[in-house]
């Protein structure tokens, strides 16, 4: 119809019904020298722009020095001031062939208008579909048939582990990218409540020694939930440390480097990340390793989110594991980001000594690789719990590392070391290190440990109970049968540990 217009107007409006939205009005001009044909070429033009510039949006113009091309919804012209387009004057079979031209394709721009509006609504409401804590997070949803399909039906073949709270599998997106998927177990504890809070916090935290968070996948259906993280090839630094031939394959110099790697991760974690976050389960197990051996902490599902105005939280339900859980966190439920710095200091010892600590040789009349490294760095024979094969490392370096490792497991809180001091400490030889106190002493047993505190009155009947146990262990000369027992682990303060020096 525009086309076909005379000399003094050249243009066209029209209205039509589109599904689940209001009417489409739209509205198209040439100016009065164009020819029909230039007319007709320059809206078909305009047309071809509107998805890649107006697509899913409640209207839009394409303007052009000759053309114009607007629609929206709802009415934007006055028709009765137009009062409708003349008839033309002529009636011949080329009009009326440009007529049915325009008019079909006003139709078609109006019907692509309305499909891409119609997809753009239905995409977004099924975003909706999900929880609303996770709506607007900065991370991908996946389709749960992708992700199935990805670790080939969560086959054994694809999986690399099971944690306490699911297993984690390897796979491949279509176009070509390793994935690692941990799928939460239907009957785990964690529930919605760590689910959310694991999306929340990771997907805020971009930093080179964090495993990174693509996304998340739900089925609530198949009551499924999935996180999506970047594939890390050389699995945990426990499968090496703790592995007498692979640890040959970290000298001191890589050891070094993980250790300052998991020091800034744990820094970022603390103080410079736009969120301040207590991992609370780190340990060598949830460290994982790139093809670089650069390190990356890995699961967040027992992190918490920590106030800034606040220096300790405590917390009804105790999660992590026995021998990195800082004494305070495992007897009373207090965690801070000193809980995380403890870890830390056990963990380090763990690297430089190539030994679990709980797990020392029967031989050492020692009960746990923390009191193991204090009476050797007291006694000045520290270099006897490092791994032989470091032997030819920095002795200066592993010194140092073992005397931070000391200052960060002490008792009290109060007395250790920030990971902003530890990052600063590290490479520094002319920072002074204050002598370290004692660390707690604790017995062996369960390494896990995810339930309820007990009340205080409980906790204090077991104390005692554990303390007579160790008077009569130590007066029959049975220690080792005690180091073995089945008990779970608990850690007893410094009058429980006088008693037993007694």
């Amino acid at each position: 119809k525009a086309s076909s217009g005379d000399s003094l107007r050249k243009f066209a409006y029209g209205n039509t019904k589109v599904p689940d939205a209001e009417d489409i009005y739209a509205l198209v001009q040439c100016t009065p020298d164009l020819s029909e044909q230039d007319c007709n070429d320059c809206l078909v033009n305009s047309t071809l722009q509107i998805p890649g510039c107006c697509a899913g949006k409640s209207g839009g113009r394409v303007l052009k020095p000759s053309c114009t091309l607007r629609y929206e919804y709802g009415a934007f012209y006055n028709v009765s001031a137009y009062g409708g387009l003349p008839p033309p004057e002529e009636k011949n079979d080329t009009k009326r062939t440009v007529v049915i031209i325009v008019v079909v394709l006003t139709a078609v721009i109006i019907i692509v208008l309305g499909i891409c509006i119609f997809f753009k609504r239905r995409k977004a409401k099924k975003k909706l579909q999900t929880p609303e804590d996770i709506d607007g997070l900065e991370c991908v949803q996946f389709d749960f048939g992708a992700i199935k399909a990805a670790t080939d039906d969560f086959s054994d073949a694809n999986k690399l582990g099971e944690g306490e709270f699911g297993a984690v599998y390897k796979g491949r997106l279509s176009n070509g990218q390793y994935i690692a998927v941990k799928r939460l177990s239907k009957t785990s504890q964690q529930g919605d409540l760590e689910f959310k809070n694991e999306v929340k916090l990771v997907a805020k935290l971009q930093h080179r020694n964090l495993v990174r968070l693509f996304g998340f996948s739900l089925d609530e259906r198949e009551s499924e939930r999935l996180l999506v993280y970047e594939f890390v090839p050389n699995a945990s630094l426990n499968q090496f440390i703790f592995d007498p031939i692979k640890r040959r394959d970290l000298d001191w110099s890589k050891r070094y480097k993980i250790i300052g790697g998991i020091a800034r991760g744990l820094l970022y974690l603390h103080e410079d990340s736009r969120l301040k976050i207590i991992h609370r389960d780190l340990k060598l197990s949830n460290i994982l390793l790139d093809e670089e051996m650069n390190p990356k902490i890995a699961d967040f599902g027992m992190a918490r989110l920590s106030k800034v105005d606040q220096a300790q939280e405590r917390t009804s339900r105790i999660v992590g594991t026995y021998g990195y859980m800082a004494p305070e966190y495992a007897m009373h439920g207090q965690f801070s980001i000193k809980s995380d710095v403890y870890s830390f200091g056990v963990l380090l010892l763990e690297i430089i000594s190539g030994q679990k600590n709980t797990s020392l040789d029967e031989e050492d009349n020692v009960e746990d690789l923390l009191n193991h490294a204090w009476m050797n760095w007291k006694e000045g024979t520290t270099l006897n719990i490092v791994d032989p094969t470091l032997r030819d490392g920095s002795a200066s370096e592993i010194m140092r590392c073992i005397h931070i490792a000391l200052l960060c497991v002490q008792e009290n809180h109060v007395d250790r070391l920030t990971m902003n001091s530890v990052v600063a400490m590290l490479p520094s030889h002319s920072l002074t290190l204050s002598p370290p106190s004692h660390p707690p002493l604790f017995i062996h047993g369960s390494s896990k440990y995810d339930m309820p505190l007990a009340s205080n009155r409980n906790f204090k009947l077991h104390q005692s109970d554990m303390m007579k146990s160790n008077m009569m262990s130590n007066s029959s000369n049975s220690a080792k049968e005690a180091t073995s027992s089945s008990q779970s682990s608990q850690y007893l303060g410094p009058n429980i540990n006088e008693s037993n020096n007694n």
